[in-house]
């Protein structure tokens, strides 16, 4: 596969404050950019980020047919640039877009794009403690056709951002029993945009009453925890890591997938199951809940200090160092600097 480079004037890397990161607000300063049209991707090239012209009736804009990944770049202790399990991401993106009807991207273009983009704009990703390179691939339908059908063509674009912590403290979350996130049969599993844009009033009304997230519960009842606003949840219950399994309404996450891995890799007792809000309640109350987090590749591990429900605020104990989620963290940061040896072959260098 070629790719054609036009690479930018004068970088507008000087206009950023890397000391004093958004997150997702800067944008690095190029783009890898591909066509799909006639049965094939084509025109694969990367140039200057900036603004792209479409028409009114672009089928995306109407129907939905957008989808999207996010993964993070590191710089590494010996200043290499690392990028962490973006294979998981590619076969992700195209379950997802299997399931939204469109095409799938080759390896050569998702994985070979981006490592060509990232040695373009290296200078973009973050030497400082704490901060990383977003990086966003996504694709969307492009026909100009107001018609119920799959788009025929559609491009894939890579972008990234330097950026820095997603939360800056312990979060409050509250359970959500009145509005849906996913339905089984539905895409809730798939990482499309109407996902997210229908989880945003759900979440709004839980900001307005002091609440950073909310907690999902499963459509049918709302008795069963699912997912925490934008990550994948996690409890330590009795010693044991407990989150829900993964299948149609839950996101199958990378960082989730690694979490998994680790606690095993430790000896720690995994179970993948549901988790009634009743008891993960009575859990809280009575000291068998001793962690509940949130994993995802934003905010890698979000710890949760504080869960709502019906009216009531019910409080998690203090962070430890001793703590799993505290050692978790430390054990997947260390492995994406090269601070410490990558036995499960999990960093991908470029």
């Amino acid at each position: 596969m070629q790719i054609h480079i036009e690479p930018i004037s004068k970088s507008r890397i000087d206009q950023v404050d890397f000391d004093h990161l958004a997150f997702g607000r800067s944008f690095a300063d190029h783009m890898l950019v591909a066509e799909y049209a006639d049965g094939a991707w084509q025109s694969v090239k990367i140039q200057p980020y900036g603004s792209l012209e479409y028409q009114p009736a672009m089928m995306s804009l109407h129907y939905g047919q957008s989808i999207f990944e996010g993964m993070k770049g590191y710089r590494g202790k010996d200043g290499s640039i690392q990028v962490f399990r973006p294979e998981e991401n590619w076969k992700r993106f195209n379950k997802s877009a299997y399931r939204m009807c469109m095409p799938e991207v080759p390896e050569e273009i998702f994985l070979g794009g981006l490592r060509e983009l990232l040695k373009l704009d290296q200078a973009w990703v973050p030497a400082k403690e704490g901060c990383s390179l977003y990086i966003r691939p996504f694709m969307f339908a492009t026909d100009e056709y107001v018609g119920v059908t799959p788009s025929s063509t559609y491009k894939f674009i890579i972008f990234n951002c330097p950026v820095g912590s997603y939360y800056s403290k312990p979060l409050r979350v509250r359970v959500e029993t009145e509005y849906i996130r996913a339905a089984k049969g539905g895409v809730g599993f798939a990482k499309n945009a109407g996902n997210y844009g229908g989880s945003l009033f759900a979440t709004q009304n839980a900001n307005k009453d002091g609440y950073d997230q909310i907690i999902w519960t499963d459509a049918a009842t709302h008795q069963y925890v699912e997912e925490a606003g934008t990550m994948n949840l996690m409890f330590v219950i009795n010693g044991a890591l407990v989150t829900a399994a993964t299948g149609d309404t839950i996101l199958d996450g990378v960082t989730r997938k690694s979490v998994l891995q680790i606690a095993k890799d430790w000896g720690m007792e995994v179970q993948e199951r549901q988790l009634a809000v009743k008891e993960l309640i009575e859990g809280i109350q009575n000291g068998s809940v001793t962690e509940a987090f949130g994993a995802g590749t934003a905010a890698v591990i979000a710890p949760i200090a504080t869960i709502g429900f019906e009216g009531k605020d019910y409080d998690l104990p203090e962070r430890k160092d001793s703590d799993f989620s505290v050692r978790v963290y430390n054990e997947i940061n260390q492995i994406r600097l090269g601070e410490i040896p990558d036995t499960r072959n999990w960093v991908w260098k470029v």
